[in-house]
């Protein structure tokens, strides 16, 4: 039988996106999501079998967008600096506008939801290899000091992710008078701002009296809040 054409397994995961950060693995309703796709509830079945199968697929599809950009910003091969710089600025602007998203993944894998563990156990370790392969080139060439490798992506992590996740949130609350809100987003989750954490991640972890090379100017883009 000739599989059905119209991307109906694209609407559906695109409904499942807009619900995700409410509604959580554990909250998720197959009907819900087929109603608000539009699609009827035997094409959800026909496409993904599974409520598993869908929650696994829309995760998957939102981390491989932003390993995809990784992957093309690490493949420029402009030398251990510039490339780790890039890398964490893929990563960090990813972050940034999937924010509710991944907040959610991140609260179900901590409750204990097996297909938000499972995502995050197969994952993780790929962006992760990335960035300690980038830092370990970065020491044998001499860039970045000799500190071990959970010591340098705990410092790149919590400079940049962690004050994305919780200026994000306190954002999104709704619980901010709008300057507080409005100041929060420009020191904490501007394109600039993210930028100016990177530098200050590379100055600490560069090797004792080198100074890291300067960012090469980018485009200013601007994503989702």
């Amino acid at each position: 039988m000739p599989r059905p054409s119209r991307n109906l397994d694209q609407s559906l995961l695109a409904a499942g996106r807009e619900l995700f950060p409410v509604r959580g693995c554990g909250g998720m309703s197959i009907r819900e999501v087929a109603e608000a796709a539009g699609v009827n509830l035997g094409m959800f079945h026909y496409h993904f079998k599974s409520r598993e199968v869908f929650l696994r697929a829309l995760m998957q599809q939102t981390y491989e967008e932003m390993f995809a950009k990784l992957s093309v910003e690490v493949a420029r091969d402009e030398g251990t600096v510039e490339n780790l710089r890039r890398a964490l600025r893929a990563i960090a602007r990813f972050v940034r506008d999937h924010r509710p998203f991944l907040g959610r993944v991140l609260a179900d894998a901590l409750s204990g939801e097996k297909c938000a563990r499972d995502f995050l156990g197969d994952n993780l370790p790929r962006h992760l290899g990335i960035l300690a392969a980038l830092l370990e080139a970065g020491q044998k060439d001499g860039s970045f000091a000799p500190i071990p490798a959970p010591q340098l992506l705990g410092t790149c992590a919590g400079a940049l992710a962690m004050p994305i996740l919780f200026g994000g949130a306190l954002i999104d609350s709704g619980s901010l008078a709008a300057p507080m809100a409005k100041m929060i987003d420009a020191t904490l989750l501007s394109d600039a701002a993210l930028d100016q954490r990177i530098e200050l991640v590379l100055t600490a972890i560069r090797a004792p009296g080198k100074a890291p090379a300067a960012a090469r100017p980018v485009r200013k883009t601007r994503g989702k809040t």
